[in-house]
């Protein structure tokens, strides 16, 4: 039986982590309010007077670029707005996820409909009309600089003219036989429908949004792993107690959520005067992570619901506008991607100690008393290459020169390179996280320990997967099974339900599907 889909209406406002999932997810349809579209209405009577005094419209009746003084008349229009959007399908390489896409396409509505950009209510419905359709263009990620995602954005303006490709229903094929298949017709594009489809960093933003928001999930995952390897390595738990009150606002959640996890497991204490800071500062590290993440992910949100086209409507008239350069979210989420080195290096400290033996007496390489074998030794060497991995993604590229369009373009932020950069950091950190878990496994098995709460939910997913370890054999099925589960939305409702951090979790509306439509069904009855 199909599930019945809800509508959710788009209204100019910012949208939510929640709202972008179930929208990416195809669960509920957007729509327009009526406010928003009486907003469009409203800008393009201003746009169609100015062209009708004669004024020169940028992309709607000249060029764009170094072609910017090229005048169109009226007889070219037609040509040049079907022409324009169809140039800038210049996109290559793997496509975006179509949950990045329906995000894409809502977001470049839901930024239209805040009455600034002067496209066509026609252009609104035609973005609706392909959602409400199921056809979906392809979008192929490579083709932006980061200043307006004119080769991403054109590749779904494309499709909105019946060129291109798309995924209707599961299946990818040509833009033509989706529309036919669909039963919905092409887009005209009017004078400034062309430029609105295009000029506009949507895909970024959404790309952004999803990267972020697993970005929050699999650090989740990761500092519940170095509270099972604290455990495992006997670390005291006063310096969580202790930013509990002499930390920021997040190392004190953070310390808070180490305590509470880990209550119901009594580990034995083992610990120096001073423990290795990758026990004892854990609350820092990922106090600042997840402020930063916080941060990026306000920012993001706050984007969905502004227009960063060029030209603008304001007051009454058209007016240039350098909107399109979406530096505060690229330098945002560059620093979350430093985050991550620090995130990651602070793991792999900790998989360095299990290793090492010594701390509870544990042997080294974690191989069993009066056992013939390597062990983890080598396995370490793989922390360490993930590490490596993720620290030389850190170095931040917004700041690069670039000069494009004879000159007139020398602003770029590189958006898509960042995010495309993050997100190879969250599957490598994943990876490590799945090491940390099976590392601290296998001394919790040598030293007879008996984890309790969030701990055990990380052991018991080990052991369905890794035996305990007494004689050498291949990790490497064993370790990516072990990543998936964890990595896992399933995984992650579970560990939320236990052990939740409920101003993190709900923000990024974390965990399945299933666990978001709850709580906003939850949130709705009290309200």
């Amino acid at each position: 039986m199909e599930r019945q889909k809800a509508d959710i209406e788009l209204t100019g406002q910012p949208l939510g982590f929640s709202d972008l999932v179930r929208i990416g997810a195809g669960v509920v349809m957007p729509t327009a309010s009526e406010t928003g579209l009486a907003r469009v209405r409203a800008a393009r009577e201003v746009l169609e007077s100015t062209i009708e005094a004669g004024m020169p419209v940028y992309g709607s009746t000249t060029g764009v670029g170094a072609m910017k003084d090229v005048e169109w008349s009226p007889e070219d229009l037609d040509t040049f707005n079907l022409g324009l959007v169809r140039a800038h399908h210049f996109g290559t390489g793997a496509p975006f996820s179509m949950s990045v896409v329906r995000n894409a396409m809502a977001i470049r509505v839901n930024t239209a409909l805040t009455g600034r950009v002067g496209c066509s209510p026609e252009l609104i419905d035609a973005y609706l009309q392909l959602l409400h359709a199921d056809v979906i263009p392809v979008v192929r990620r490579t083709g932006s600089i980061g200043c307006a995602d004119i080769g991403l954005m054109g590749q779904i303006g494309a499709v909105l003219t019946g060129v291109g490709e798309a995924v209707y229903h599961g299946r990818r094929m040509q833009a033509a036989d989706a529309f036919a298949a669909a039963g919905v017709t092409p887009v005209k594009m009017l004078p400034r429908d062309s430029l609105a489809s295009l000029s506009v960093n949507a895909v970024s933003f959404a790309a952004a949004a999803e990267t972020t928001r697993n970005a929050a999930s699999s650090t989740r995952v990761l500092l519940a792993t170095g509270m099972m390897a604290a455990g495992a390595l006997g670390a005291s738990r006063d310096p969580w107690h202790a930013v509990r009150h002499v930390g920021t606002a997040r190392e004190a959640l953070i310390g808070a959520w180490l305590c509470n996890a880990s209550e119901e497991w009594p580990w034995p204490v083992a610990t120096h005067v001073q423990d290795p800071l990758s026990l004892r500062m854990i609350g820092q590290v990922f106090g600042a992570v997840i402020e930063n993440l916080l941060t990026a992910g306000h920012k993001i949100l706050a984007a969905t619901g502004r227009s960063d086209d060029n030209p603008v409507i304001v007051d009454g008239r058209v007016m240039t506008s350098g909107g399109s350069l979406p530096l505060d979210v690229t330098i945002l989420l560059e620093a979350a991607v430093i985050c991550m080195a620090h995130a990651a290096r602070n793991a792999f400290n900790r998989c360095v100690l299990l290793g090492n033996g010594q701390r509870r007496g544990l042997p080294v390489n974690l191989v069993p008393e009066g056992k013939i074998a390597t062990g983890f030794g080598p396995i370490i060497k793989l922390a360490g290459e993930i590490f490596s991995r993720v620290l030389s993604m850190s170095n931040p590229v917004s700041a690069q020169s670039l000069v494009v369009a004879a000159g007139m373009e020398d602003e770029a932020a590189f958006l898509p390179l960042v995010i495309e950069r993050f997100e190879r950091q969250m599957r490598a950190l994943k990876r490590l996280a799945a090491l940390e878990a099976l590392l601290s496994a296998q001394a919790i098995d040598i030293l007879g320990d008996k984890p309790e709460g969030v701990a055990r939910m990380l052991y018991d997913v080990v052991r369905k997967h890794a035996e305990f370890y007494v004689v050498d054999r291949p990790l490497s099925a064993e370790v990516e099974a072990i990543e998936e589960e964890l990595g896992s939305e399933a995984f992650v409702s579970e560990m939320i339900a236990q052990a939740p951090i409920l101003a993190y979790d709900d923000f990024f509306a974390l965990g399945s599907l299933e666990r978001v439509e709850e709580r906003l069904y939850r949130d709705a009855v009290a309200i």
